[in-house]
């Protein structure tokens, strides 16, 4: 269970994916990743299927085109530049993407009977969070959390990390339907800003995954760079640790059962003393690490 759980960084293959994760792949019900490479001047048409999704930046622009709906994403020259804007698709629909320049593109899924119509998500209408203090500082890009942005199922954010900080940090679960708390399925990407040497840095932090319960068959600690991916199918998760001298920056994305979309969660009961805390320490100075608008 645990080494399938994480999956290092790949060359795109012939479809143009560097990661592709679907429910079957998973092991799963609901959600999806993919992260698609479009070369220079190229057009790729793809089917939502069963699915909902959203197109979000890594680096570059695009334009997308569903049925009638064409946007242009004006994006970013990476994860640590900026907010970037976004699209949604509903499922059983028919995409194009289209680069002049080329770039990498996060395509966020999960299974959904939606009827909602493709639409623009504004990078300055994206809520930028601040959360906990000190060592655990850390930045959230909230542009498809529930409050955030309407979708039928999916759930989606980006975290920021300074260099030598902690996020998902008291470590946290969301695998019961019970108050305070909904079941979740997660996968982790991951982007690593930082080190001397030429080209993509090398390892930059550690993600922890680890089983709620006594049987610990989940029971992870893995070393993470530019385009690693983990899955969560339950249990707690965190912290999630950015190494000295390097930036963490990871993407969520989570689907589950419930009506109601939502990210209700549980602390580790050993961990959750942490929270009380952050009432004595400041906010770390390098956040927020991006451009952005409407920073809490």
């Amino acid at each position: 269970m645990s080494q399938s759980l994480y999956t290092p960084a790949r060359a795109p293959g012939p479809d143009g994916y560097s990661v592709d994760i679907s429910p079957a792949s998973a092991g799963w019900r609901f959600s999806s990743m993919r992260v698609l490479h479009v070369k220079p001047g190229e057009t790729v048409t793809l089917s939502t299927g069963e699915s909902e999704w959203i197109t979000l930046p890594l680096a570059g622009a695009c334009r997308l085109t569903c049925g009638d709906a064409t946007f242009d994403l004006i994006g970013r020259s990476s994860v640590f530049e900026r907010v970037t804007d976004f699209a949604y698709v509903p499922p059983d629909a028919t995409v194009t993407i289209f680069s002049e320049l080329g770039g990498r593109f996060a395509l966020l899924g999960a299974v959904s009977s939606s009827t909602l119509a493709p639409r623009y998500g504004r990078a300055e209408d994206v809520p930028v969070e601040l959360r906990g203090a000190g060592s655990a500082s850390r930045q959230a890009n909230n542009f498809a959390s529930p409050d955030a942005f309407e979708t039928d199922r999916l759930v989606a954010v980006e975290v920021l990390v300074p260099g030598g900080n902690w996020a998902s940090y008291p470590p946290h679960k969301h695998d019961e339907e019970r108050p305070g708390e909904a079941r979740l399925e997660e996968i982790y990407y991951f982007e690593v800003r930082g080190g001397s040497g030429p080209g993509e840095p090398g390892p930059g932090g550690y993600q922890r995954v680890y089983s709620s319960g006594p049987d610990r068959q989940i029971d992870v600690l893995a070393e993470v760079s530019t385009g690693d991916t983990i899955l969560i199918p339950y249990g707690y998760h965190g912290p999630t640790m950015a190494s000295p001298g390097y930036d963490l920056y990871f993407l969520n994305v989570l689907a589950g059962p419930a009506a109601e979309r939502t990210m209700a969660f549980c602390d580790d009961p050993t961990h959750d003393w942490v929270r009380g805390s952050w009432r004595d320490q400041v906010v770390d100075s390098r956040l927020p690490m991006t451009s952005s608008r409407g920073v809490a």
